[in-house]
């Protein structure tokens, strides 16, 4: 019994380190690269990156490291008793979350949606997307969330310019942030080649649903901290996270879906 748990905790901890590792150098360097430091830019040697040491300069390891080694486990743990079967199972799984995870800490960080990782996930989630529901499904579950997200993005370019209006009401100096980027419109599509035609929409709302509370916890946090102001509503947020959210539901959580929705 043990031994069984020893497996997966093992894969889970590879897992998060490689996701770590991903997130530190993709938006640096956009390549597999040696990793370095994140605060003074020195390089690691491998043994103390590997044992989540800090740098030769003394700087530790962000939190974000340690929170993801144990979410990633603790997703690993849970994939391992419940394969999403109709995605390819264990491994399928495990790859799509290591997709996920980078996905999520990038755009939560940096907000990007690079190119790189879009390029290695369009591939992946038409394969998958093909096998698990046909190839033109899963073409169409593409071309509805770019459809969906279009009408999204078009809606946040208005309201960009009604923000920056805003801003300089307020006598602030307005940006050109968009609400919604380009790459949120690429991250929905390529989320639409994985899950089909069939459920794209119901990824989009949730993952608006997901969004809305976190920004409805965020003003009642303001205001609880008496730093709520007229501008905090105007400050926008990663939303490429959301979308993963949603998608891991679908993926991972099928039972809440049937739960919610009279499909197979």
């Amino acid at each position: 019994m043990v031994i069984n748990w020893i497996f997966p905790i093992f894969i889970g901890w590879l897992t998060g380190w490689l996701v770590n590792y991903l997130s530190d150098i993709l938006p640096i360097t956009r390549r597999f690269s040696k990793p370095v430091c994140l605060s003074c830019g020195e390089n690691y040697t491998l043994k103390d990156y590997l044992l989540f040491r800090p740098c030769p300069n003394g700087h530790k390891r962000s939190y974000r490291v340690w929170i993801t080694q144990a979410v990633i486990i603790a997703l690993t743990v849970y994939i391992y008793l419940n394969p999403p079967s109709k995605y390819g199972g264990y491994w399928i799984g495990m790859l799509l979350l290591i997709y996920f995870g980078v996905v999520f800490i990038v755009d939560m960080e940096h907000r990007l949606i690079l190119h790189e990782t879009s390029i290695v996930g369009s591939i992946v989630t038409l394969l998958i997307g093909s096998i698990s529901h046909g190839f033109v499904n899963s073409l169409l579950g593409g071309l509805f969330g770019l459809l969906i997200m279009l009408v999204f993005y078009f809606f946040g370019v208005l309201f960009t310019k009604f923000r920056a209006k805003r801003l300089q009401d307020l006598g602030n100096e307005a940006d050109d942030e968009e609400a919604l980027g380009q790459g949120d419109v690429i991250l929905v599509t390529i989320l639409g080649l994985l899950i089909g035609k069939d459920l794209v929409w119901f990824m989009v709302i949730i993952s608006v649903l997901f969004g809305g509370i976190f920004s409805l916890l965020m003003v009642v946090g303001l205001i609880i901290n008496r730093r709520y102001s007229s501008n905090a509503l105007m400050v926008f947020t990663a939303y490429g996270p959301y979308f993963i959210l949603g998608t891991s539901m679908i993926v991972y959580f099928p039972e809440v879906l049937r739960a919610l929705l009279p499909v197979n």
